[in-house]
């Protein structure tokens, strides 16, 4: 039997879980357009304080829910720090998501994790017992132990982990020995002395040999072109154009979000000139996110906010726009129909800047008029032309013609607001979901439900199960493949 009173801790319970994932899927503790590093960092850490203490379980879980790296690092590293208080009957799960979690995580970050339990002198048995499974289960050390030396020794060291064949001598005792068996730390060694060894070595311990052997950037980077990375070779385009230097920049492997940023950064002649690659790249970037997350939408419209603050912040320069445009890419191909919204309007997206203010009411009343099953709204949530217009919309459209919500109306959100702790929202008519990245929009949706407070705390519940059930069944590989490896620091 429920009372009043069990009904009010299940709704507080489920607004604290709601609140929580939906900031851990935008916030990075980054600097925002209008909020600063700082006030993200109180913000999203006095939330993964809360949470933990009173949630527990739902804590843990929420590594299954699609939350971003940024925060599944938090959680990780929160549920190592107090291993002690957690109940006996949830240890297995517990500790299980934190492998799965870990294990997953692009490598460069999951050692960043492992390191900063020395930090903070985390060191129970459960934290060393994942850090040396990490390692066991790693495809590749000797070439993690070139690349991540630093991370690599201190997680060892930390975890009293043994290092097999000649990793440890690699590690400890430097590379000044007459010769290595291991292949790779052979050539590390001999890049010391001959400049053409530098050229086998992967292009982030290279770049440093180039500079000591006083190789020239040009003829640097067509050596290294081959051991290079997707993400490095388009982080580094620009540079080789400046450097009158040639990469081959396959974008058709670059990912949604991805791609976008990289093109945002270029002038949008040159997107022009090139059309027919950008097009294939988003196509192919789009079905690859398709077959992660199959799923079919009817007909769909989408509202896409490029005023000024979609040009981000220092540090995550154009990320909102970049997010519109990789979402317009990819519902353009999981939809029946579609039909893309731009504010303020465009009418070819290759040609997309950040610009002028937001007007968000006019193209939801566009939306609607067309008769779209789902309206997805891409936004920061700050809509000032005029302020408040689409919330008028909104209401007006649920309570006096859609009130049985026969047409779905989502807010997606990039951007934490950490007044607010968590995305701001344009409307209670309107349910906003926090997005990282485009290639989790399909994801979201399905967690849209809970957002707009209809959902009980059992379905949410039941929801995470699920999820967990799902991440924990996966087959994940030990070891990404560093192409895939993100060269932001941020998640």
């Amino acid at each position: 039997m429920t009372t009043p009173d069990s009904n009010v801790v299940e709704r507080v319970a489920r607004e604290d879980m709601v609140m929580f994932i939906n900031a851990c899927f935008a916030c990075t503790g980054q600097k925002e357009f209008y909020g600063d590093a700082r006030g993200q960092g109180v913000s999203i850490d006095f939330l993964h304080e809360y949470i933990l203490g009173n949630y527990r379980r739902l804590y843990a879980r929420s590594l299954a829910a699609g939350i971003n790296h940024f925060n599944k690092g938090h959680v990780i590293t929160n549920l190592l720090a107090t291993g002690e208080r957690t109940p006996e009957a949830d240890r297995e799960e517990e500790g299980a998501l934190i492998f799965a979690a870990l294990r997953a995580l692009p490598t460069q970050r999951a050692y960043r994790i492992l390191e900063g339990l020395r930090a903070r002198k985390i060191n129970n048995r459960r934290s060393r017992a994942i850090a040396r499974r990490y390692l066991a289960e790693r495809g590749d050390l000797a070439f993690e132990a070139l690349k991540y030396r630093n991370k690599l020794r201190a997680v060892t060291t930390h975890a009293h982990v043994a290092l097999p064949g000649e990793l440890g001598t690699f590690l400890f005792r430097g590379w000044q020995q007459q010769r290595f068996e291991t292949p790779l730390f052979e050539i590390f060694r001999q890049a010391h002395y001959a400049k053409k060894a530098v050229f086998e070595l992967p292009y982030t311990i290279a770049e440093g040999f180039a500079a000591k052997h006083k190789i020239p950037r040009d003829e640097f980077l067509a050596g290294i072109e081959a051991r290079m990375t997707m993400e490095e070779k388009l982080r580094l385009q620009k540079t080789a154009k400046r450097e009158a230097t040639t990469l081959d920049v396959d974008l058709g492997r670059a990912g949604l979000t991805r791609l976008a940023i990289y093109l945002l950064g270029i002038a949008v002649s040159e997107r022009e000139k090139s059309r027919d690659v950008v097009e294939a790249a988003f196509q192919q970037a789009s079905r690859r996110t398709l077959r992660r997350s199959p799923q079919r939408l009817g007909r769909v419209a989408a509202i896409l906010d490029r005023s000024f603050s979609s040009s981000g912040s220092s540090e995550k320069r154009r990320r909102p726009l970049a997010v519109a445009w990789a979402a317009s890419q990819l519902l353009r191909s999981a939809s029946k129909e579609y039909r893309a919204f731009w504010t303020p309007r465009l009418d070819d997206e290759l040609g997309v800047t950040a610009h002028g203010q937001s007007d968000l009411a006019t193209p939801l009343l566009e939306a609607l008029e067309w008769g779209a099953d789902l309206i997805l709204i891409v936004s920061d949530g700050y809509e000032n032309d005029p302020p408040r217009g689409a919330a008028e919309v909104a209401r007006i459209f649920r309570k006096r013609l859609d009130p049985d919500r026969k047409t779905s109306i989502v807010h997606l959100n990039p951007v934490f607001d950490a007044e607010h702790y968590a995305p701001r929202t344009i409307s209670s008519a309107i349910p906003t979901v926090g997005l990282r990245d485009a290639e989790d929009l399909l994801t979201m949706l399905g967690f849209a439900r809970f957002a707009d407070g209809s959902a009980p705390l059992s379905e949410l519940e039941d929801y995470l199960a699920d999820r967990v059930n799902q991440m924990l069944r996966a087959p994940v590989e030990a070891g990404r493949n560093h192409d895939d490896e993100p060269t932001e620091g941020v998640c």
